[in-house]
């Protein structure tokens, strides 16, 4: 049981983190075991994404004077949190994790302040990454321009076999 200050370092805690945080997806994790739950943890950390069990009554008191105070109908049952600053990568591990392990279920998020259900937390995780997004653009790029390059050289070929004038009122030798 908290006593009166620990509840207020809490609030002030997730208001904080609410406030700062760029991505936040709310889970169900009823029926993970504490050892999947650190593997989830741990591999959330790699990514900078903090993940954290809430007490629900006390973080939508932290809930309403934030920009995801639309969040606080998602917080009944076992909930955790995810903190980051990248919504996709969130989504993805949070997603990939969620199919291996029946128990976690993704329930809904806030992505640059936009709300997200169930779908949008999975449309969001199916998104390609920033430096994936890159690759792709840098992909079709030069892919265009060496097509534009061989398209050039093959037509300069054509020119340079073409018969010349000269060629066909010259005897052969």
């Amino acid at each position: 049981m908290m006593n009166k200050e620990q509840k207020k370092n809490y609030i002030t805690e997730m208001t904080a983190q609410f406030e700062n945080s760029k991505a936040v997806m709310v889970t169900h994790y009823q029926g993970l075991s504490m050892p999947q739950l650190d593997e989830l943890r741990s591999k959330m950390r790699e990514h900078g994404i903090v993940f954290k069990i809430t007490k629900n009554r006390i973080t939508k008191l932290a809930l309403e004077k934030t920009k995801c105070k639309d969040l606080s109908k998602l917080f009944s049952g076992p909930t955790a949190v995810a903190f980051g600053e990248d919504a996709i990568m969130s989504a993805r591990i949070l997603s990939k994790f969620a199919k291996d392990n029946d128990s976690l279920k993704l329930i809904g998020g806030i992505m640059d302040n936009e709300v997200l259900d169930q779908a949008g937390v999975l449309n969001v995780a199916n998104l390609p990454t920033l430096d994936e997004a890159r690759a792709n653009i840098v992909g079709i790029l030069s892919a265009s321009a060496s097509k534009l390059v061989s398209i050039l050289l093959a037509r300069s070929e054509k020119m340079s076999n073409l018969p010349t004038e000269n060629s066909e009122t010259q005897p052969k030798e």
